[in-house]
């Protein structure tokens, strides 16, 4: 039975006159009907060849019996939202993207199953929690990454030779333009391929996926193959909830700690895992970051290495090939086959892009969780990119109330090596929106041994001693609002502490004497809507429970 038959035989007849008047033939709506929902548009490169890759599903989906119906939803990029207010507004756009896929599958309830087109940061792991929350059969199709023709370390210098004055604007973007060089995810394992990887990892994409090149011949055969698998995924009734078990969250996590991948994942797979009525915490990824090493650098762990050098070495299944002995073989993706049969046959590591199991970079995962009494939930860091002289560090707490605070002083040169720089009041409902910190983190390159502890978060692109989603954040009461400028900080990521020294007498004063905290200027009513309504970071930043 497909989803037009569960209407009565009347309102069947007008809601086909509908779709018919849109250019659909009458006989193409007896089939399953499947929607492919894009995110393309012309402002984020990620999803610039998404218009072209929704044909490859359609012919897809059409070839295996079924009919496509396309809509759209919104993607916002990250990088043109950094240092203005836009920043605030792209986590809350993936609670907006995934109540606007809701929105559109519900009120038509005509759709049989689901093609999902995306590539960025917030936008994959939007449609993962639409998906999990509908649970229609589905697919995610990720864009793939861009190729660059420059090193990292090239574009780096571009960057900071336009801040000291020596490179102009037309420069700068055409430099830009050879590490950008086309419609695809941006090269580096930022939040956006990161998260296209999880998808894989989590077995909602096709095994093999996420690496191969944006503008690729095979990112054609991935979009075809992707609506076929869908046609096949509604015939068997293969669910979303059937793939996203707890076992697959820990795979997807165990490929994030293997690769030292973005931290913002600690915000999104608790977010999707709840939506599957699962729980995933702060905790899982630091038990398992004590026993998944290190075995893949890509920039920013490495300056050599983008995403593009993976895809020639194995991808995704070459990862977790080397992964195996340490993770659930036995969960399905959605093809219908377990991960134990998509490895049988993938590349061994090649040892130098990715490291054999025996032989890691690191015995530890990329990702640190840090608990103490400045972070009573945690707060979380990449340590595969803080330099080894830094992995334990004290120091002396400046204190700024927002990004804009912190980037004044800087101007001023009034951070100095050996600091600890807390910025406080960007967390989901301070900021509100909890911005990425980008421009802060630059700090820790330009003036170097210094460290940044901030309830907002980062870009998946930072790196040295910055750490970041501190719950409970300063706007919902937590430590992090009672320190001081002069107070010390003790850091020691080998032993996941995170420590305020302050005496108990000291710490009853100033609570006692707290002044309300800060809050959030802004006249958006989004913005408003959103700081009421969401949990910390240390939650995933998902919506409160309503009765």
């Amino acid at each position: 039975m497909t989803a037009f038959e569960t209407f009565s035989p009347y309102q069947r007849a007008i809601a086909k006159g509908h779709i018919c008047s849109c250019g659909t033939p009458y006989q193409h709506l007896n089939k399953p009907v499947i929607a492919v929902v894009n995110s393309w548009n012309e402002i984020v490169a990620g999803h610039a060849h998404l218009r072209e890759l929704a044909e490859h599903v359609k012919q897809g989906i059409i070839d295996a019996g079924g009919w496509p119906l396309e809509f759209n939803t919104i993607a916002v990029c990250d990088g043109i939202t950094q240092s203005h207010e836009g920043m605030k507004y792209v986590l809350p756009s993936r609670e907006l993207i995934a109540d606007s896929i809701e929105v559109m599958i519900k009120a038509h309830g005509m759709f049989d199953g689901m093609v999902l087109l995306g590539s960025c940061d917030k936008i994959v792991p939007a449609m993962l929690m639409a998906a999990a929350r509908l649970n229609l059969p589905a697919v995610l199709v990720t864009g793939g990454p861009m190729v660059n023709t420059i090193k990292p370390r090239q574009s780096k210098a571009a960057r900071q030779g336009f801040l000291r004055g020596e490179v102009d604007e037309r420069q700068l973007v055409d430099v830009t333009l050879q590490y950008y060089p086309t419609p695809g995810i941006c090269p580096f394992l930022g939040t956006a391929n990161t998260l296209c990887m999880v998808a894989e990892a989590l077995g909602l994409a096709l095994a093999g996926s996420s690496t191969p090149p944006a503008m690729g011949s095979r990112r054609r055969e991935i979009a075809y193959e992707s609506g076929r698998i869908c046609m096949k995924a509604v015939k068997e009734r293969r669910l979303p909830r059937d793939i996203l078990t707890q076992e697959a969250f820990d795979n997807a996590i165990s490929l994030v700690l293997a690769m030292g991948g973005s931290l913002n994942t600690v915000l999104h797979l608790p977010a999707i895992a709840r939506e599957c009525g699962l729980a995933v915490t702060l905790g899982d990824f630091d038990r398992l970051s004590r026993k998944i090493p290190f075995l893949t650098r890509i920039y920013p762990n490495s300056d050599e290495y983008t995403v593009a050098d993976l895809d020639p070495v194995g991808g995704i299944p070459a990862i977790l090939k080397e992964l195996s002995p340490l993770l659930h073989l036995d969960a399905i993706t959605v093809d219908g086959k377990t991960w134990r049969e998509h490895l049988h046959c993938a590349q061994p590591a090649d040892g130098v892009i990715i490291r054999p199991l025996k032989d890691p970079f690191s015995g530890e995962g990329g990702i640190a969780v840090l608990s103490g009494n400045l972070a009573p939930l945690g707060a979380v860091v990449k340590s595969s990119a803080v330099p080894a002289d830094m992995q334990i560090f004290q120091g002396i707490a400046r204190v700024f109330e927002s990004e804009e605070d912190c980037m004044e002083a800087a101007y001023q040169d009034a951070i100095r090596p050996g600091d600890v720089v807390i910025i406080r009041n960007e967390g989901p409902v301070g900021g509100p929106g909890m911005r990425e910190m980008h421009r802060a983190t630059e700090l820790a390159i330009k003036i170097g041994h210094i460290a940044i502890i901030t309830d907002g978060r980062f870009s998946g692109a930072s790196g040295g001693l910055v750490i970041g989603y501190l719950s409970p954040e300063a706007a919902a009461g937590g430590p992090i609002g009672l320190v001081e400028t002069g107070d010390s900080i003790e850091i020691n990521i080998p032993e996941r502490t995170l420590i305020w020294q302050v005496s108990e007498e000291t710490l009853q004063k100033r609570i006692h004497e707290k002044i309300e905290g800060k809050k959030s200027e802004t006249e958006s009513l989004f913005l408003k809507l959103y700081a009421a309504t969401t949990l910390s970071a240390g939650e995933g930043a998902v919506r409160k429970e309503f009765e």
